[in-house]
């Protein structure tokens, strides 16, 4: 995949694809593309797969793009304010991303979802207990919330980070949670009960303006519903 990314905070990512070259998207993201982009819906990977796409927050099935009679191109835009960022997908570079987060990648990227390992991590974290993991081998677009911040943790060194803000890590990175100490931090402190934590070795990618946080600070401004 060839791609360049513009237009951030509103970002999208133009593909050049070459003849035959077929990229896939989860959920009708495309935005535009040239008249040779031939588009097939269809369900990959088996049932098993199909359903836990569908539990990491995307369709279960898969859009496929392919160039025909000659190079083509495609555009994937951003569906909320923020990044889009390129991963490198090969065997020992898996990823693991934020629901919802896989944009677009090459046909050779296997997307499935990722439970935690630990059911605290999963009952209590920001992300929740089911997320995406990214695999194979190719190129593949994610989409950030707000601008993405990069650590690379070395092996045993931890983030603890607030709920919502992890949008991709390594998949040999670990993820737990944190009960805040102290009744007043817990309940007083307006930063939850909870912190996830994740520990290294591996790249995590956090989010400065996650959907979720967003959409609760416009809540108190919205005019309320009569029934």
């Amino acid at each position: 995949m060839k791609y360049q990314i513009l237009g951030e905070p509103l970002p999208v990512a133009i593909c050049s694809v070459d003849p035959g070259e077929t990229l896939i998207t989860e959920r009708g993201s495309m935005s535009w593309m040239s008249p040779n982009m031939r588009m097939e819906t269809k369900g990959t990977g088996g049932l098993g797969k199909m359903i836990g796409r569908a539990f990491s927050g995307e369709s279960m099935f898969q859009n496929k793009f392919t160039a025909e009679g000659g190079p083509g191109q495609i555009a994937f835009a951003s569906s909320f304010p923020g990044s889009i960022r390129a991963f490198e997908i090969a065997p020992g570079r898996e990823m693991i991303v934020q629901k919802s987060g896989f944009l677009a990648s090459d046909a050779t990227v296997e997307l499935s979802v990722h439970f935690q390992k630990k059911l605290g991590a999963g009952l209590f974290g920001g992300e929740g207990f089911i997320m995406q993991k990214l695999s194979g081998y190719g190129t593949a677009l994610v989409e950030i919330d707000g601008f993405a911040v990069e650590y690379n943790l070395q092996p045993g060194q931890s983030m603890i980070i607030d709920s919502g803000y992890l949008a991709a890590m390594s998949a040999t990175c670990s993820m737990d949670i944190q009960m805040n100490k102290g009744f007043k931090n817990m309940f007083l402190g307006g930063e939850g009960m909870f912190n996830t934590v994740v520990t290294g070795p591996g790249v995590i990618i956090l989010q400065t303006l996650p959907a979720s946080g967003f959409a609760r600070a416009l809540l108190p401004y919205l005019p309320a519903v009569s029934p």
